[in-house]
């Protein structure tokens, strides 16, 4: 892509038009992004001393602050480190109707990793590859650009910032580093290039030889892309034709699973603190060693997650572990991709997030009551595939629980619940109206086990008719899968 890069040949559509004009045409169509609640992602990267400071200011000068926001992409904090790659980047994605501009990207790590190994590379931009179709499939307009300047032009613009008197800020060693290896960073780049330039965000590369030329071009491209974009969008096939399910609904495992399994009260005393203290040695282990867990709860509702919750940690440090109760979104959660909530809670290194009700949800409770679109579920299980295999790649442990009862049993537990007083307040109409749908829900909740249990991420069904019994085997399963995924 830019090996190839004829600067001669370069000829941009917008350099006889005025960047004031292109900038007051990109307000406007501001507004209207806005109005149409339409997000949409620009990215700006490139070579450094390329001039993606003076481009990225022309470019949001006529724009309502309000709805636009800058992030600039350095290298990662010491709190960004401690989290998988992708983390730092789902925090800054626009919500609906507003415009991201990151100065730099997702390649900021691998392009400034001249020696990384060609399957660390593809790895990581398969994991970027993900958030970038993931973000279009929800609506995003994605622009990426690559601002490509020659090595001397490049020299020239770090000699004259060395002499700057804010140089300290403006030249880093990055930017020497990358001009006394230019060959070498240049076919880096473009194997970046040619790799994620891809069919929903592909590249443009844009000449930075001309300042004002490349402020003209992305301004402009900038203009013809999100129309672009919104047209897709308002053509965009709605109702839900073209999806094709692929899934055999014969494949039932919650028929199969054994509720008449039972435990005495004195085994379960003599085992429940033996286990606990086993799964504290290895919340312990994982916190020296630095490894990641999440632990997913889900089930019928009265099922026991709560309590099984309680006694999985109930001898863990309470420094190393949180739960994340999860409930209906917020008005803020619902202006964005349904993972970014999820995203803000994973879990540092050493740490163990365990969810309550997760990100299941979409192809559950959203299915099931149509607060998600056909096409936004079905999509919902290779996504939720596809993040627990980067954080997978991140090294965290990852581990789902599904804990199951039959409809007679949860009728007993409401109708318990109803006449407990310290209980009430843990039956709602919601739970009433959901039983209701018991085999609709029945059915999402097979098509869910069979279509995420994975490897790396694997459902452990719960005969959970008998609470004394689904407690223990949810210890056990847990000390079982993390001395055979880590050794310890």
């Amino acid at each position: 892509m830019i090996k190839k890069f004829d600067f001669h040949k370069f000829k941009s559509p917008y350099e006889k038009m005025k960047r004031a004009e292109l900038g007051e045409r990109l307000a406007k169509l501001q507004r209207l992004v806005k109005n149409k609640k339409i997000p949409v992602l620009i990215i700006i990267d490139g070579w450094e001393s390329s001039g993606k400071g003076f481009v990225l200011n022309d470019l949001i000068r006529e724009l309502d602050p309000r709805s636009y926001k800058v992030s600039v992409f350095d290298k990662p904090t010491d709190e960004e480190n401690e989290r998988s790659f992708l983390w730092r980047f789902w925090s800054k994605v626009p919500k609906k109707g507003d415009m991201a501009i990151f100065d730099r990207s997702f390649y900021f790590d691998i392009m400034n990793k001249i020696s990384i190994e060609a399957d660390e590379l593809k790895r990581d931009i398969r994991d970027i590859s993900t958030i970038e179709k993931q973000l279009h499939d929800d609506n995003t307009i994605i622009i990426k650009y690559f601002l490509h300047v020659k090595e001397k032009t490049q020299k020239e613009r770090i000699d004259e910032l060395t002499n700057h008197k804010y140089s300290e800020l403006l030249v880093t060693d990055r930017d020497i580093q990358q001009n006394q290896n230019y060959k070498n960073y240049c076919k880096h780049f473009d194997n970046i290039l040619k790799l994620s330039s891809f069919r929903y965000s592909p590249w443009n590369i844009i000449s930075g030889e001309d300042l004002k030329n490349a402020s003209k071009t992305i301004l402009g491209m900038t203009i013809d892309l999100i129309q672009e974009g919104m047209e897709r969008l308002e053509a965009k096939d709605n109702n839900n034709e073209g999806y094709i399910r692929g899934h055999d609904a014969k494949v039932k495992p919650l028929e199969n699973v054994d509720l008449s399994l039972t435990i005495k009260q004195d085994y379960y005393e003599s085992k429940l603190k033996k286990l606990q203290k086993e799964a504290q040695k290895i919340a312990y282990k994982m916190y020296a060693k630095g490894i990641p867990g999440i632990i997913v709860f889900e089930g019928m509702d009265a099922s026991g997650k709560g309590g099984a919750i309680q006694r999985l940690t109930g001898f863990m440090d309470p420094r190393g572990y949180y739960v994340v109760p999860t409930s209906a979104p917020n008005e803020t959660e619902k202006q964005h991709h349904y993972l970014w909530r999820f995203y803000r809670d994973h879990p540092a290194k050493g740490n163990i997030a365990i969810f309550d009700r997760s990100w299941y949800g979409r192809v559950l409770v959203e299915r099931v009551e149509g607060f998600a679109k056909i096409n936004e579920w079905v999509r919902a299980y290779e996504e939720i595939n596809q993040m627990e295999k980067h954080l997978h790649n991140f090294g965290t442990f990852v581990l789902k629980f599904f804990i199951y009862i039959d409809k007679d049993e949860q009728l007993k537990r409401f109708r318990d619940r109803e006449n407990e007083p310290d209980k009430e307040y843990k039956i709602t109409d919601e739970d009433w109206r959901n039983r209701k749908k018991w085999d609709s829900y029945i059915e999402a909740m097979n098509e869910m086990l069979v279509r995420t249990d994975t490897d790396y991420a694997p459902w452990i069904i719960i005969e959970g008719q008998d609470k004394k019994y689904a407690r223990i085997k949810v210890l056990q399963e847990f000390i079982k899968h993390a001395k055979n995924h880590f050794k310890i």
